[in-house]
């Protein structure tokens, strides 16, 4: 395949704290790369360098075969666009967000309007373009930010934590439309995430960045398929556990984490293996609720982090298990440090690593 974009020996410094350092990476035309990486590791400084909103301290940048200059790079910024995982949105209609690039390309009303139309209905929010932007949910205001990217049509898109602090309809329609404008239009992608699930299932390969270093290439099955040591040392952070695997007998396996906690998996493995839950396929709450989860377990909430809009919990069931939920919802449940409460999550959401 043809290359995209080429980092070469990349280095980006803020004061005395280093963010990047001697990044190495080759993005292939029409693929989805996943930088894959804790908070803080440097995903969201490359994909700005890659978008040109930053200028790296050293290496180079080769996009479409030419190498990034001062000279040139506002005319390459052109083929690329970021959206950014706390979305900014003009207070003005859902039309006018959408438009806006290609306003300053001078693109006539005409065609505009009608790049516009595609461009929602892309993203499932046809007939939008009167509201007001800052009126819609949270998850609506992503999506028309992605659409305002769409709309440009550029070679490159890139996408920092697409579906942070998304409610799964939201997140689920997110993958979908990643997915269909890479498959249809052929643009290619560049998304930073710490899911590891989505990493798994929507990238066509996965670069694993830690301390501002790629650690790993590959496609997923061979960083997943294997227990990569650079995944676990970040992975580990978050609901990951090791353990011993027992067969139910009814199509699913059950694997004991320690302290008397059994999770049933859908995967058919033997032996020990490690697994990883995301804290997002996580639900909480104050009663036990009769769903299909196959994993319920009552706990105690035994730290809380706020951060912002969403707030961490750690749930202690015997094993700490780290669950996000809104601020909103973690004061209209009235909890607190040493609440009794219930997870449950899906088999399904069970991932080996």
């Amino acid at each position: 395949m043809t290359v995209l974009v080429e980092v070469k020996n990349l280095a980006k410094s803020f004061g005395t704290k280093t963010v990047l350092s001697d990044v190495s990476l080759k993005i292939e035309e029409g693929e989805i790369l996943a930088l894959l990486g804790p908070n803080g590791s440097g995903k969201t400084t490359l994909l700005k360098t890659l978008a040109f909103l930053e200028k790296p301290d050293g290496g180079e940048i080769e996009f479409l075969g030419v190498t990034v200059t001062e000279k040139n790079a506002e005319r390459l910024r052109l083929q690329s666009a970021m959206v950014f995982q706390r979305t900014l949105l003009f207070n003005t209609s859902v039309y006018n967000n959408v438009a806006y690039g290609l306003k300053i390309r001078k693109v006539p009303k005409n065609v505009a309007i009608e790049e516009v139309a595609k461009a929602l209905q892309l993203v499932r929010l046809e007939g939008f373009e009167k509201r007001s932007a800052k009126k819609l949910s949270g998850g609506e205001q992503q999506r028309v930010a992605l659409a305002r990217a769409l709309v440009l049509k550029t070679k490159l898109l890139l996408l920092d934590e697409p579906t942070a602090n998304l409610d799964p309809k939201n997140a689920g329609i997110m993958e979908e439309v990643i997915a269909a404008v890479n498959r249809d239009l052929k643009t290619t992608v560049v998304m930073a995430t710490h899911n590891m699930f989505q990493a798994e299932k929507l990238p066509t390969h996965i670069a694993l960045i830690n301390d501002g270093k790629i650690t790993e290439v590959g496609e997923p099955a061979e960083i997943f398929g294997k227990l990569s040591k650079n995944l676990a040392t970040f992975a580990a952070l978050d609901n990951t556990f090791g353990g011993n695997t027992t067969d139910t007998g009814s199509g699913t396996t059950l694997v004991e984490i320690g302290n008397g906690v059994y999770i049933e998996i859908t995967a058919q493995k033997r032996g020990e293996i490690r697994i990883f839950i995301s804290p997002q396929d996580i639900i909480l709450s104050k009663a036990a609720v009769e769903s299909s989860a196959r994993n319920v377990f009552r706990g105690k909430i035994v730290a809380v982090v706020d951060s912002g809009a969403l707030v961490s919990l750690t749930v202690d069931v015997g094993k700490p298990f780290k669950v996000q939920i809104t601020k909103r919802s973690f004061v209209e449940m009235g909890l607190n440090l040493g609440a009794e409460v219930f997870i449950a999550f899906k088999a399904s959401s069970v991932q080996v690593i």
